[in-house]
């Protein structure tokens, strides 16, 4: 049989602050812009989750949508949403909270959880703004 892929959307809102503890003020200012404000800022982020499995022959599920969609909740939006990712959320603690590191943490906390199931998890894609996304496979 072979794998089919199937994607989750699921939405949060996060403030952060993108600063090197290493550098001045200005150079942070120079890489970092707008997104070095003192005063933090924040994204309505849009993440796309997609796994792959083979379709249970009594379900014809990969994985049924309520289950990921309970473990996205579990493992991403109810740490994430409406957090300071720099402050709140322990496992970006000491990141720079760029999306590229986001969504690699991110990752980092649905892999096991979505293994368990029987699935793999395959893809994510995370919108910072409706022009800004990352992609990441996990490990490439």
């Amino acid at each position: 049989m072979k794998n089919v892929y199937v994607t989750r959307r699921a939405r949060f809102n996060a403030a952060h602050k993108l600063w090197n503890d290493d550098w001045s003020h200005a150079k942070n200012l120079e890489v970092f812009g707008k997104c070095a404000n003192p005063n933090w800022h924040g994204h309505n982020y849009e993440l796309h989750v997609t796994i792959k499995g083979q379709p249970a022959s009594e379900t014809g599920y990969c994985m049924d949508l309520k289950d990921l969609r309970d473990l996205i909740k579990v493992h991403v939006e109810d740490p994430l949403d409406h957090r300071n990712l720099n402050m709140d959320v322990p496992w970006m603690k000491g990141v720079l909270t760029s999306t590229e590191n986001l969504i690699i943490a991110i990752w980092e906390q649905l892999e096991a959880p979505i293994a368990e199931t029987g699935c793999h998890l395959h893809h994510l894609r995370l919108y910072e703004t409706e022009n800004n996304y990352a992609d990441y496979y996990g490990g490439e």
